[in-house]
């Protein structure tokens, strides 16, 4: 899986694209070449933390970010519910594998769109009070990627061997 290069010279809103389409791209090369039932691996005991997991959670933490929070989008949640708050990181299997990597790419087209064209400084308000805007989407998104792509190391390495990417 090759992943889009990292911008070492860019203005702000390419800067952050570029570093969160990496991060992606990195979660997706951290998952390549692995079976279904490999994805859904728990490989870290006691952790039930699996590589499925992390797509899936981050589908809809990107879905609640770009789309509900800053777009006002009514899409609710892919993979988790108030009454399966953890449904993300374990509901996967095998059998969701395919399609739970369908979502994840149609997730990002959709954020993507829905954070085009619009501006770094436009606000939305959470349901805490708190103004955030666009450029803090993006950078908390960048975090989130960054701590679950680390997670993603441990567990490949732990699933077949594999290092690096």
């Amino acid at each position: 899986m090759e992943r889009r290069e990292r911008p070492a010279a860019a203005d702000e809103r390419a800067m952050l694209q570029g570093w969160l389409d990496h991060h992606r791209d990195t979660l997706l090369a951290k998952c390549a070449g692995l079976t279904a039932d490999q994805l859904a691996r728990a490989a870290t005991p006691p952790s039930g933390l699996t590589l499925l997991g992390l797509v899936r959670h981050l589908t809809d933490a990107d879905r609640w970010w770009f789309r509900t929070c800053f777009a006002g989008e009514d899409v609710g949640h892919l993979h988790f519910t108030d009454e399966d708050p953890d449904g993300d990181f374990d509901g996967g299997s095998p059998a969701t594998a395919a399609a739970d990597f369908a979502a994840f790419r149609a997730e990002i087209a959709a954020c993507d769109a829905a954070a085009a064209g619009r501006g770094l400084d436009e606000t939305f308000t959470v349901a805490d009070g708190r103004t955030l805007n666009l450029r803090w989407v993006y950078v908390h998104m960048i975090e989130e990627y960054a701590r679950h792509n680390g997670h993603a190391d441990l567990l490949r390495e732990a699933i077949d061997g594999a290092t690096g990417a």
